[in-house]
């Protein structure tokens, strides 16, 4: 037909199969992972200490881990924080030991690492209440959000649209955790924050794909749910890989030149707007083609009697 030979470069929709395969094994392998390996928490859910120490010069990180290693803390995470003359060191809760006194040990064995001076500057505790308080807060906070979504999506469209776009948002969700658990990449607070803004990404680009599928179902009187479908991809496929590659290079730039500090931040975004664009593609399109949308699905309601009162 020539309107879709106008509009219809790539044929999306002919590899969905292949995508749905490719995407239920993906899920498969991050599920198994986080059930089997579990996510690599931060003290911010499992508690802990943490400790921030000044240098009066530059220090090396192997440094500062041998030191800490000799004074017995084998399981610290060490990284600079802004500058490679600042560490930041986290502490694994110990078990009949105080914080306050396993933060003075941490400093005593920091000290050590450098003939310069050292200042501690800050020092955190994180109870395991909290963190626990902490963990269920985050996950009633994504079950909130998609339950809204969920709504937002249904009562805007419809709802086969609705269940669309969380099945793909819930995709992105269950792939980015997923890529933390397999690479054991520590979760914690900002990589929380950093998967909810993956789902308001995400979502946003559903939507934008969405409603020019919805414009093209009204609109185009002749053509196939799938034929529509791939027109319509196309029609946003430039705004789509302009807004996912603009942020990409922010979020990279971010990732390399940021600090360690902010790594596990980067990453899940950079994950996520990846997953997020790929999702809105194939995972949210092909839900609504395999739960049967038509054309009748999204014509407007004619009221009865339209046609009377138009008359003269």
């Amino acid at each position: 037909m020539q309107i879709f030979n106008k509009t219809s470069k790539f044929d999306f929709m002919g590899g969905r199969k292949l995508a749905s395969g490719l995407s239920a094994a993906v899920i498969l392998v991050a599920l198994v992972s986080v059930f089997a390996r579990g996510l690599n928490l931060g003290i911010d859910f499992t508690g802990g200490t943490l400790v921030e120490v000044g240098y009066a010069q530059p220090v090396e990180l192997p440094a500062v881990r041998k030191s800490l290693v000799e004074g017995g803390f084998e399981d610290a995470t060490v990284q600079h924080f802004g500058t490679s003359r600042d560490v930041l060191v986290r502490l694994a809760p110990r078990d009949g030991v105080e914080s306050a006194v396993v933060s003075d040990q941490a400093f005593a064995a920091m000290q050590r690492a450098t003939e310069g001076k050292a200042e501690l500057r800050r020092v955190e505790f994180v109870g395991p209440q909290v963190g626990d308080e902490l963990t269920e807060d985050g996950g009633l906070a994504m079950l909130y959000a998609l339950i809204c979504i969920l709504l937002y999506v249904g009562i805007r469209f419809e709802y086969r649209f609705a269940m669309g776009a969380v099945i793909a948002l819930v995709h992105d969700v269950i792939v980015t955790i997923g890529i933390f658990s397999l690479f054991q990449v520590e979760f914690d607070l900002p990589v929380l924050a950093a998967v909810l803004a993956v789902i308001g990404y995400s979502l946003n680009d559903t939507i934008v794909v969405y409603d020019r599928i919805r414009e093209n179902f009204r609109k185009i009187r002749k053509g196939t749910p799938i034929e529509i479908i791939n027109a319509s991809l196309n029609q946003t496929l430039a705004r789509t890989l302009v807004t996912s590659l603009t942020t990409l290079l922010v979020l990279i730039a971010l990732f390399l030149f940021g600090g360690e500090i902010i790594h596990g931040f980067a990453l899940a975004l950079i994950v996520g707007v990846v997953v997020g664009t790929y999702s809105s593609i194939y995972v949210a399109s092909s839900a609504i083609i395999m739960m049967g949308i038509s054309k009748e699905d999204l014509m407007p309601v004619e009221k009865e009697g339209a046609e009377l009162d138009e008359r003269p």
